[in-house]
């Protein structure tokens, strides 16, 4: 992803294009950048705005020293260790506490800051078409690496974020930043041993949509739709989570998974899932069934696949902000 200065850059300016038309262009992958920076789809959509307007004031005045996709970095940047400021970082349930029992209540709803939130691919991975840059932005917008990322001071996070899925050189981050290089290589080194001890990667080996992943979701599918736990168990790894922010509850193990869908997920019987794509993987908008005999919203699904099988549930329950988001329908009718 360049960032260097180029001719359209140039051919714009040049034709005085209006400052919206010349600015929008770099809305999705701002929108990335912020998500990696904060963890949360709604503020990094606020971040982009906000970058955005600070950019519109201000663009008869940019000197064009540096290209502009580099000056909206510095402005997003900026713009995001402000609302850093507080010093809150977002989780997952997992990183929270240790895996509960399914014999368990999932407990009190957690404030929504609390928690890392799913989003859209389309509002953040490039459309390029380059297959390697694809599976490098897939890889680090994965829910896990997200919130490895909250644990790094915001200003190592950036330096991580630049350097390591941006490709940006020391020398560029550092002119962001107004520090040196040798800070920032320092700062990288810090971040790294962060996220190695935490057993999260920058980037690499995100899995492609293959005929194989795409037959164990449809497995998947099927089983959940038609509660045939025996068909469900069978595609999910035996170290396989459940998570279900707000709640802090989290379940690991395909027995766990198991015992909570009969018990306290009973509810989920009858459900219909509706695919959307979510952290550079396959995600579902889960309805549950109605008195009326249509469906209703309850889950926000984000499936992860390895190795053959499924590895994590993420289901997020905040449905009034996420289904909109996602372009999910409110509900739906009776089959």
């Amino acid at each position: 992803m360049s960032h260097v200065a180029t001719t359209q850059d140039t051919g714009r300016a040049a034709a005085g294009e209006p400052a919206a038309e010349r600015l929008e262009p770099y809305r999705r992958e701002l929108t990335g950048y912020c998500y990696r920076m904060l963890g949360s789809a709604f503020e990094s959509e606020d971040a982009v705005q906000e970058t955005m307007v600070r950019a519109w004031r201000a663009l008869d005045r940019f000197e064009g020293r540096s290209s502009l996709r580099s000056w909206l970095y510095r402005i997003a940047t900026n713009v995001c260790l402000d609302m850093l400021g507080s010093g809150q970082r977002r989780a997952r349930p997992m990183d929270l506490s240790s895996p509960g029992s399914a014999e368990l209540p999932p407990g009190p709803a957690l404030p929504e800051a609390t928690w890392i939130e799913p989003m859209p691919d389309g509002r953040i991975l490039p459309g390029t078409g380059d297959p390697a840059e694809t599976a490098v932005a897939r890889e680090s917008v994965r829910l896990a690496l997200v919130a490895a990322l909250q644990r790094l001071a915001p200003r190592q996070r950036a330096v991580l974020i630049l350097r390591e899925v941006l490709s940006w050189k020391a020398s560029e981050v550092a002119e962001l930043l107004d520090t040196t290089v040798a800070s920032v290589n320092s700062a990288l080194q810090r971040a790294r041993a962060t996220l190695a001890a935490g057993e999260a990667t920058p980037t690499g080996g995100a899995e492609e949509m293959d005929e194989e992943r795409r037959a164990l979701l449809a497995r998947y599918v099927r089983a959940f739709e038609e509660y045939d736990l025996d068909a469900l168990t069978a595609v999910l790894h035996d170290d396989a989570t459940l998570s279900m922010p707000p709640y802090e509850l989290w379940l690991r193990g395909h027995a766990d998974i198991r015992a909570w869908l009969v018990g306290h997920g009973a509810g989920c019987r009858g459900s219909r899932l509706v695919p959307v794509a979510a952290n550079g993987c396959q995600g579902f908008g889960q309805y549950r069934p109605a008195p009326d005999g249509g469906f209703t919203p309850w889950a926000l699904q984000v499936v992860e696949v390895s190795g053959g099988r499924v590895t994590a549930l993420n289901s997020f329950l905040d449905t009034a902000r996420l289904f909109p988001l996602f372009g999910l329908p409110p509900r739906l009718g009776p089959r």
